[in-house]
């Protein structure tokens, strides 16, 4: 018996020491990062920014998969059926997390139980925006210009369900105007017809618009956060605006499948850390209109919660739901 509790020890032992040893050495290999989004894209510069300074600094590739499809359902459960080893990481957002919850019955993954959170990286709000021939420049002549033509004002959004769609829901339900409407399949189409005039406005992404505002193409009514952009002091935010607590954006973070050991995960998220506060970084986002964010994986798994409740209830409140 003396030598089977021997063997048994030993075997316990291994087991035991196994996700720290394995965590020491990772990455042993390329990690990739899969982005749920077409290239090209407004999230795409900054996920490759982030994973090329992640490489620097852990010694190892780590290189970005577009995969993209379904407001980003294709590659976020591709992530989500990955091995838990720490080589497939994914870019999770607003969008793909808590508002696909809030507009589809039934996701192939779960948003909270199917990841383990590492870190976010940055926040990006949105901006409302205007063509040149609308006869507005604040938000309050947008409001009460909307007020008296009501289902006359046309929006662009991203499509169906979109960050740019609940944008608009929210600010049609908290200010009482009525909005028509024009989901497109990206923000590529929308911007093309918002610059040629034939919508009228949309709730666009600052990394998107900004160029387009200071070419004088577009008119940057407010910014949807709670603070002034440093990209655009001038532009006051849609709070200040007469919208008291009117704050839409999206928040991007990197997360890994479930049962992703949490030496890996936190070795990540200290990797993360390091690079979100870089200088170069951080002013590469807040040049065109995002905040760098880190914070913990409990912190960012708490965002994502909120962020569920207050966009079902939009979705609710808006009739918003997948076709």
């Amino acid at each position: 018996m003396s030598f089977l509790r021997l063997i048994a020890a030993v075997v316990l032992s291994g087991l035991i020491g196994y996700p720290l040893a394995s965590a020491q050495s990772y990455p042993s290999k390329p990690v990739r990062i899969i982005l749920p989004y077409p290239p090209g894209g407004s999230s795409d510069p900054l996920v490759r920014a982030i994973a090329m300074k992640m490489g620097e600094g852990l010694k190892m590739n780590f290189i970005v998969d577009n995969r993209p499809g379904a407001n980003g359902i294709i590659g976020t459960e591709l992530a989500a059926k990955s091995p838990p080893d720490g080589y497939t990481l994914v870019m999770g957002s607003t969008s793909t997390l808590p508002m696909n919850a809030a507009i589809y019955a039934k996701l192939p993954y779960d948003p909270l139980k199917d990841f383990a959170f590492i870190s976010s990286f940055s926040y990006s709000p949105l901006v409302l925006v205007v063509h040149p021939s609308v006869p507005t420049s604040s938000v309050k002549d947008f409001i009460a210009l909307a007020k008296a033509r009501p289902n006359q004002i046309v929006y662009a959004s991203f499509g169906l369900g979109s960050v740019s769609h609940f944008g608009a829901a929210l600010f049609s339900w908290m200010t009482g105007v009525k909005l028509v409407h024009v989901p497109y399949k990206g923000s590529g189409p929308s911007t093309i017809d918002l610059l040629a005039g034939h919508v009228m406005s949309c709730f666009d992404t600052m990394q998107n618009a900004m160029p387009y505002i200071r070419a004088g193409r577009l008119r940057g009514l407010g910014i949807a956060s709670l603070k002034r952009s440093v990209a655009a002091p001038g532009i006051p935010t849609i709070a200040e605006s007469g919208v008291s607590g009117f704050e839409v954006g999206t928040m991007f973070g990197l997360m890994a499948p479930a049962a992703t050991p949490r030496e890996i995960i936190m070795k990540l998220n200290a990797e993360m850390t390091k690079v979100v506060a870089l200088p170069d970084v951080a002013e590469r986002m807040t040049s065109v209109g995002t905040e760098p964010l880190s914070n913990t994986p409990e912190e960012f798994a708490a965002l994502i919660r909120s962020e569920m409740v207050k966009w079902a209830k939009v979705a609710r409140e808006a009739n918003i739901r997948a076709e």
